[in-house]
């Protein structure tokens, strides 16, 4: 056994290793910039009937925010200050607009003002043409950007081996409007929202693999979302729906209605049913049709009880659910079960056990929802034993777990039942003020039949 546990942890170190190899006497070649998921939609929209000449004077940050870190203060902020330049890009990108400069006026004003210095100084009168002046003024800037907004981790060890793993989400908000330059009306406004996911998976080994021979080794791999790419895909979405609504509203026109129709129903009615879900602040879907009406589920269960004898066993058992939502937050449940009780070389009974609960969902709108319920039951062997005073215990019952709806119709439930039997004596011995007490770990399929 302890040269299989050897063989296993080379092979670890081998992996871990491998994953964390580095080069770092080699650089990588330079590429063309990473274009956004919504840039190919973009690119895609049909042409207008005339292109729009449009002026950014500025799109910038306007949180103020620093990137946050526990030791230090930093003075790097949290987001790009080159929202401009990514909003020109994606103007040009678009095939809907004229860009003209606006960000660097003063320096273009400067070089007109060399331009026709030099050429009166050498007689040359011709003269340049005049700038061309704006239809519309986009304006706006990336007006939020939230850290922490969910964040978690799991992870599991065991004699000294152990991985983990841990997630955490922001988000960055831009608003973006277009403004008429004759009336100074504001035309269409929309705005687009983006997550940014970090990600860290790690692993690690911490053991003595014989008598002062200590094994230390770790591996691990993070993700994170770029930022600046992040507020790339928020513009670029912003312009196109800019340009979608914009049509729909007649503020301009494309070239092909045919072809912009069909456009629409390829991309953007697609993205529009999507965005009908509804979602919280968080970014999670919320559907209130989850938790509702009868369900029923089954399962296994394990457990033991806590009694006067020292060596209690654990047994595994059957676990079947009938529940009746009264509201998607509350839900009255009927649970029934089948295990056995017993402590080592003392004695062994099977029983049957039903509760009646109370339960409440903490978020009962998301797919995933902690619950937690109170209520009564009893606990009944399948005849009296020799050894207890009666077949049936009344119990105060309570649980508590995590629910995961795979769909409106199935989903899985991990929880805890315990019990306070308000009958001493399960285990043949009445001794002290405090009962003896049950518990379980059930896990199972959660069903919505469809009736």
């Amino acid at each position: 056994m302890d040269k299989l546990t050897n063989i296993v942890l080379v092979i670890f170190i081998v992996a871990a290793s491998a994953c964390t190899a580095m080069r770092p006497f080699e650089t990588e070649p330079v590429q063309p910039g990473i274009e956004s998921r919504v840039s190919t939609d973009l690119k895609q929209l049909p042409g207008p009937k005339e292109k729009v000449v449009a002026a950014v004077y500025r799109f910038n940050d306007q949180t103020g925010q620093y990137k946050p870190s526990e030791q230090v203060a930093s003075w790097s902020t949290a987001v790009t200050q080159g929202s401009t330049s990514i909003l020109v890009k994606a103007m040009e990108k678009s095939g809907w607009f004229i860009p003209i400069e606006r960000e660097g006026l003063s320096n273009l004003l400067n070089e007109r003002k060399i331009i026709n210095s030099t050429r009166a100084q050498n007689n040359d009168r011709n003269a340049l043409p005049p700038l061309l002046f704006a239809g519309i003024i986009l304006e706006g800037g990336i007006i939020g950007y939230d850290t922490n907004i969910i964040t978690g981790g799991a992870g599991v060890r065991y004699l000294g081996t152990g991985v983990s793993g841990q997630i955490r989400k922001d988000q960055v908000t831009i608003y973006l409007r277009a403004v008429s330059t004759q009336t100074g009306r504001i035309l269409k406004t929309v705005h687009t929202t983006k997550s940014i996911l970090s990600q860290k998976l790690d692993g690690g080994v911490f053991r003595f693999v014989d008598t002062n021979r200590l094994l230390e080794t770790e591996a691990g791999y993070t993700f994170n979302e770029p930022p600046v790419m992040a507020v790339t895909e928020a513009i670029d979405a912003a312009l196109k729906t800019l340009v979608v609504e914009g049509v729909d509203d007649g503020l301009w026109s494309p070239a092909d209605n045919g072809e912009f129709a069909s456009y629409k129903r390829e991309f953007w009615e697609k993205e529009q049913q999507e965005k009908k879900s509804t979602k919280d602040y968080f970014g999670l879907e919320k559907d209130n049709s989850l938790r509702k009406g009868f369900h029923a589920s089954a399962g296994f269960a394990y457990g033991s009880y806590i009694g006067n004898y020292r060596a209690p066993m654990n047994t595994p058992g059957i676990s079947v659910q009938a529940e009746q939502f009264l509201s998607p937050s509350f839900s009255l449940k009927l649970n029934i079960m089948r295990s056995e009780i017993g402590a080592d070389n003392v004695f062994s009974e099977p029983y049957n056990s039903a509760d009646l609960l109370l339960s409440s969902y903490i978020t009962p709108d998301h797919k995933l929802s902690p619950y937690a319920g109170v209520g009564i039951g009893i606990l009944a062997y399948d005849a009296e034993p020799r050894y207890a005073e009666s077949a049936f215990f009344p119990a105060a019952s309570g649980e508590a777990g995590i629910d995961y709806r795979f769909s409106n119709w199935l989903g899985f439930k991990v929880g805890v039942n315990y019990r306070y039997l308000l009958k001493d004596g399960i285990d043949g011995i009445k001794l002290g003020s405090v009962h003896d007490q049950q518990w379980n770990i059930v896990t199972g399929l959660t069903f919505k039949p469809n009736f």
